[in-house]
Order: structure tokens, then sequence, then C-alpha cells
């Protein structure tokens, strides 16, 4: 079962921590967004093997884009 994880804010990725093909775990940082000179993790919120990144550094995402695909466990 696929799960994407989305942007629950309008931020500027400033880091991409993970590829396609890593396993992750539910407290694993995907990436770290920056909005107001805060530095942001998303989480994968669940165990699985990341099938797409759907974010690259140095652009902007708003509220509800996805940031990855997941196949969970």
């Amino acid at each position: 079962m696929s799960h994407t994880v989305v942007a629950e804010l309008v931020a500027n990725v400033w880091k991409v921590t993970a590829k396609a093909g890593d396993t992750v775990g539910p407290e694993d940082t995907l990436v770290i967004l920056e909005s107001m000179k805060m530095e942001i993790p998303v989480l994968a919120e669940v165990a699985g093997t990341i099938v797409a990144m759907k974010v690259v550094e140095g652009e902007v995402v708003n509220d509800g884009d996805p940031i990855a695909v997941i196949e969970a466990d």
C-alpha cells in the first residue's frame, strides 16, 4: 500500500535527506523545510521503501504538495 507524505505549510525545501529506494521508518527525516528562518523536518510517517521523492532542494512547496511516496511494509 502506498502512502504519500505531503507538506503541511508553505516553505522552501532546504535539504533532501532521503532518496528513492531508501528504507525508512516512521520517525526518519525525509526532507528539511525552511520557513521564517525555522528548520522543519518532515518525517516518513510509515515504515517502508521510498518509491519516489517529489521535491528537490531549493524549490518551494505549498500546503498539501506531495513530498514523497512510500510503499508501506
